[in-house]
């Protein structure tokens, strides 16, 4: 006997619309889409980096600041096309359901690594003590080349443990 699971869909969502409510305000493109906490959390990064923009830090601060605002938009047209291309999926008992479900599932599986969950916690630790003032910001922006030489370690050494991996049978 078969069990048939149901999958709720969500509605279509246009990209486009989440990407200019996305322009408009950092944040309300994935609201829009139907991610509350995202889009919440993605206000008050926003909020966050505008408010660190007087202290200084340029040009890396302002660099962050527009990285973090066009990243959310492509995030949102992103999201967006996903859940229009999940809404326009063939209805249960049609050939292209069983498809449609397990690409569904695929895309709810978690991947990366713990590395990037590491480098965030770090990141939000250091911009906590300099707003406790236990470091200056000063410290942070003469330094912060060494989280792009820590992240390109990381990377390579990625690249050379999937291609270690790859080699054995």
């Amino acid at each position: 006997m078969e069990e048939k699971i149901k999958i709720e869909t969500k509605p279509a969502k246009s990209p486009v619309l989440a990407g200019i409510f996305s322009a408009i305000f950092p944040g309300t493109g994935a609201i829009y889409n139907g991610s509350y906490l995202k889009g919440i959390m993605y206000i008050i990064i926003f909020a966050g980096l505008v408010t660190i923009q007087p202290r200084g830090g340029q040009p890396f601060v302002g660099l962050l600041l527009a990285g973090f605002y066009f990243f959310q938009i492509i995030d949102a047209v992103n999201e967006a096309r996903r859940l229009s291309a999940a809404a326009a999926a063939p209805a249960e008992g049609t050939p292209g359901a069983k498809l449609a479900v397990e690409a569904e599932l695929d895309i709810a599986r978690p991947s990366g690594s713990i590395s990037w969950g590491i480098i965030l916690i770090l990141l939000g630790g250091l911009f906590l003590l300099a707003n406790y003032e236990v470091i200056s910001y000063d410290a942070l922006i003469d330094y912060w080349p060494l989280a792009l030489i820590g992240l390109g370690l990381k990377l390579l050494a990625d690249y050379f443990y999937g291609k270690r991996s790859s080699k054995k049978p």
